[in-house]
């Protein structure tokens, strides 16, 4: 290995082989683990070319990875790992009159139907949108054969494949497209010589086996197990591109493809159908294909509960009643044909007996959270709301869709007979039912009844005329029942097909053919229940919507998603690497903002900020600390003290070289701090037996009192009457920092101090203090005085909307528009809407939100070593919105944090608390 790894270091090639860097990609999203020597991120077709000569020179496997979101197990393997995404993930180049596409294959599938849609002004898009299109490439979708959620419309990936070019196991460079084999380089004798004879033997194999292939191959829609090999015939044009997609990395790499793009409808409607169950919703899907949908995609009510509870009620909105439901896209030219064929198509339905009810979805924002329900669905339904795991393994098998019904009700009476429950959802419209397990990994005896239930299931849905693979690929969860699927006779003709491109069988051993058996290398024989955490989706390796995640999306790195922590952390726990496997964690953890985005936007509710804190809190036993650690995790302490001697210790703080010895990065301005005489004139006269509770944070109290004052007020304006809370701390410098003994004792005091028996309103002005309140202080102080003061706690933004119901308007005057940083925190604990439903309740609708983090998050960004990170953070979504608004406009910084990057990037810009925006006082001053 060692002389591998220097062949492709001294060749140019970045290789990564230390144990951090091979525990974040031993896993993909499926049930395996499986550690690989190392990891490669070829630049381009040449440096890939060098990593496969060198790991065939050295009799190492090669296995191809892109989003790494397999569910299958065909994005890990035991050799050398290929990268795509990190450099090899361009848009070459589009031609809009052709309506074609050339990319590298680490292109995300969403940033290249963003590139088609500026190129073509809106007209043109790539087709394939699986739900992990956010982080899945194309590359990955060439090699599963994806189809994603139009596929009713569109068809595969292989629908849209003009060629692909190639890396042979033995080094050629070659294009496979729709009519056949050539050599990448039409000046390449031996890549010419090498097309000619792999094309004369792929004619060969086609010719001897035409029969079966026509019988076997290619019956149903969503067709993806085993190999294409139809597309070899000659009626098929001998497509020699759409016969190797699907074929999971087993017989070449991918360096570049031409892909075909589509026509985007002008007008489209989501129709949304709530049935009893989803063998209902199944018998109805013929019906609904006659009006030509654009989707036709299911969910259960399981995934439904789960999104609620992780994410509050608010989080779905918009479905109708039912336990199941179908949401059906329909699309064309004209609004009103499409609202036309909506309507016949629900009096159908309605007349055929099974439809419980149904809406017609034209909110955008509806639209788009129902859609987020259904595209997270594999997260969702991995962990349920009542705590049950699920697991995939047999989460993919497709069936004619005039079939689905009566497969669905022979398959849910095999999950009786094996005692199991399935979580159903999936592309209805193609028949491919996605549906997690509650398989028990973690014994031998739940390990062998899921062994012996997925093979009663192949048989299941083979009598169906079915596929065991409906867009995941086979992988090392089935490759193993093909035998179910197919004759002797295309089995033999699949072996013949690996052995012509890979007669070694180095590319992406145990898939497909010579197969590795389903139980073997499973992750939960390492990972135990109380490290489950992630389960691989990816999500945080989305470059676009949602908050998670900032240091990911800055770096685009695997190590810095939350997926890539998770696994090193899973790895470390697992293999008993606890102490020599400190340093890698921590390496992992570094560039972790706990922004606490995860927790909310990843579908499993990971919490990477939360097993920082517990990671940082063992670490640091007994070892000296970095200086931050005591400078702004002691925070509070020290700015108690110095807000009696305000301006001697903002004299201190300007004294040269103070930031730098405290850990503190000099290229950011600290605020002044503001005295104790100060708070106590914006606080005036205290009220007893008030009705709210206002709890001033450490921050509010030190640097911003003028929220305070403002926040009183509005309150006052609202008709209650409020404490104002001087005397307790959330902890949060010392939960960030790893100081959870300290952070336990501030936060018991403080729960002793909140809990006086009564249910009233606590308003909390800082978000981040207002999330630990909610959310650290039942974690880390499991009392029932804990859970009753957090159940108290609002954000200030959070407790508008119940003033206005409760009869309030502002008498201050307002703004047409404003920006709006919301906190992560605040995203992340009281919903990622509570910032604009505060606003809209008090008539502000036009509003620019900055999603994403600030960059700031807390100590980090004051962190030296952090600086730079924490600007390109804030050039995701802040810094973009305060270019695109005016300098009048008002900028909402709730948290001190991003009012403090505002104020860097911005010196002009004057960032608000949504409580100075609403002062009744503000306009008179």
């Amino acid at each position: 290995m060692a002389d591998l790894g220097a062949a492709l270091r001294a060749a140019g090639v970045s290789f990564e082989s230390d144990a951090r860097r091979r525990a974040e990609y031993s896993f993909d999203a499926s049930n395996y683990r499986v550690p690989p020597l190392g990891v490669a991120f070829p630049r381009d077709a040449d440096e890939t070319a060098v990593v496969v000569r060198e790991c065939a020179r050295a009799n190492v496997p090669i296995t191809s990875r892109g989003g790494g979101t397999s569910m299958a197990g065909n994005a890990i393997g035991p050799g050398v790992v290929i990268d795509f995404t990190r450099h090899m993930n361009r848009v070459v180049h589009i031609d809009v009159d052709a309506a074609t596409a050339t990319v590298e294959p680490g292109v995300v599938l969403t940033e290249l139907a963003d590139a088609v849609g500026r190129c073509s002004g809106g007209a043109l898009t790539f087709a394939p949108d699986p739900s992990s299109k956010s982080r899945a490439t194309v590359g990955g979708s060439i090699g599963n054969d994806a189809c994603g959620n139009h596929s009713v419309r569109y068809g595969r990936t292989s629908d849209h494949v003009v060629a692909v070019d190639l890396v042979t196991i033995d080094g050629y460079r070659l294009t496979a497209t729709r009519t056949g084999l050539l050599p990448t380089d039409p000046t390449d004798l031996a890549a010419m010589a090498k097309a000619a004879d792999l094309s004369a033997h792929l004619r060969s194999l086609a010719a001897r086996h035409l029969t079966e292939f026509r019988l076997e191959l290619g019956r149903i829609p969503r067709q993806v197990s085993g190999y294409h090999l139809v597309n070899l015939l000659p009626d098929k044009g001998f497509d020699v591109a759409r016969a190797l997609v699907g074929s999971e990395g087993t017989c070449a790499v991918i360096v570049a493809a031409t892909v075909s793009l589509v026509p985007v409808s002008p007008a489209a409607l989501l129709l949304c159908i709530g049935y009893r169950d989803v063998v209902d919703a199944a018998r109805d899907v013929p019906t609904i294909l006659e009006y030509s949908p654009a989707a036709v995609e299911g969910i259960d009510a399981l995934i439904v509960a789960t999104m609620r509870h992780r994410r509050g009620p608010d989080s779905v909105g918009g479905l109708p009643a039912g336990d199941a439901w179908l949401y059906v896209d329909l699309d064309g030219d004209d609004t009103d044909e499409i609202r036309c064929r909506a309507d016949e198509l629900l009096h159908r339905l309605r007349a055929a007996g099974r439809l419980v009810d149904a809406g017609i979805i034209t909110d955008a924002r509806e639209r788009a959270l129902l859609w987020r329900v259904r595209e997270d669905g594999a997260g969702l339904s991995a962990r349920l709301a009542d705590g049950t795991e699920t697991w995939p393994g047999w989460e993919d098998s497709a069936v004619a869709p005039h079939r689905l019904a009566d497969y669905l009700v022979e398959f849910r009476s095999l999950l009786d007979e094996f005692g199991l429950t399935g979580v159903m959802y999936g592309h209805f419209g193609a028949g491919c039912m996605h549906i997690r397990i509650t398989f028990d990994q973690r014994t031998e005896r739940g390990r062998a009844v899921m062994t012996k239930f997925v093979r009663r299931a192949a048989q299941v849905c083979a009598a169906h005329g079915g596929s065991v693979s409906g867009e995941h690929g086979d992988g090392r969860a089935r490759s193993q029942l093909l035998p179910v699927m197919y004759s002797p006779a295309v089995l033999s003709a699949f072996d013949e097909f690996k052995r012509l491109w890979d007669p070694v069988g180095l590319l992406n051993p145990g898939c497909i053919v010579a197969p590795v058996a389903t139980d073997v290398d499973l992750a939960l024989e390492i990972i135990g229940a109380d490290n489950r955490g992630c389960i691989g989706v990816g999500r945080c390796r989305s470059t676009a919507g949602g908050v998670m995640c900032p240091s990911f999306r800055a770096t685009g790195d695997e190590k810095d998603s939350t997926r890539g922590r998770a696994r090193v952390l899973q790895e470390m726990i697992g293999t008993g690497a606890n102490h020599r496997g400190a340093d890698e964690v921590r390496e992992s953890l570094d560039l972790c903002l706990s922004c606490k985005a995860c927790s909310t936007d990843c579908p499993t509710g990971v919490d990477m900020a939360s097993y920082k804190a517990d990671f940082l809190n063992l670490h640091y036993k007994r070892r000296i600390r970095p200086r931050s650690h005591y400078s702004l995790g002691w925070l509070p302490l020290w700015l108690q003290i110095a807000s009696r001697v305000a301006p001697l210790a903002n004299a201190a703080l300007r004294v040269k070289g103070a930031q730098r010895a405290a850990g503190i990065t000099n290229r950011r301005t600290l605020p002044a701090i503001t005295s104790a005489r100060r708070l106590d004139r914006e606080l005036g006269a205290r009220h007893a037996d008030a009705d709210t509770v206002l709890l001033l944070d450490t921050f509010t109290r030190a640097f911003r009192p003028e929220v305070a004052g403002a926040a009183l007020r509005v309150l006052g304006d609202a008709g209650r009457t409020t404490e104002a809370r001087t005397d307790v701390c959330c902890g949060l410098t010392w939960i960030s920092t790893g100081q959870l003994r300290r952070a336990r004792k501030v936060l018991e005091r403080s729960a002793a101090a909140l809990d006086d028996g009564t249910d009233r309103p606590i308003v909390v002005p800082e978000p981040s203090c207002a999330s630990a309140f909610r959310h650290d202080l039942p974690r880390l102080v499991p009392t029932d005085a804990a859970r009753r003061v957090a159940d108290r706690i609002r954000s200030f933004a959070g407790f508008v909307p119940e003033l206005i119901e409760s009869g309030w308007q502002p008498t201050a005057s307002l703004p047409a528009s404003v920006t709006v940083q919301t906190h992560c925190h605040e995203y992340a604990s009281f919903g990622p809407t509570v910032q604009a439903k505060g606003l809209a309740a008090v008539g502000v609708t036009d509003v620019r939100e900055a999603t994403g983090c600030c960059g700031v998050a807390g100590n980090f960004g004051f962190e030296t070593q952090h600086y730079d990170l924490s600007m390109r953070v804030a050039e995701q979504a802040l810094g973009p919105a305060l270019r695109a608004t005016s300098p009048e406009t008002p900028v909402l910084t709730d948290g001190f944090s991003c009012r403090m990057q505002v104020d860097h990037l911005a010196p002009d810009r004057r960032p608000l608390h949504l409580a100075q925006l609403l002062d009744p006082q503000k306009d008179s001053e």
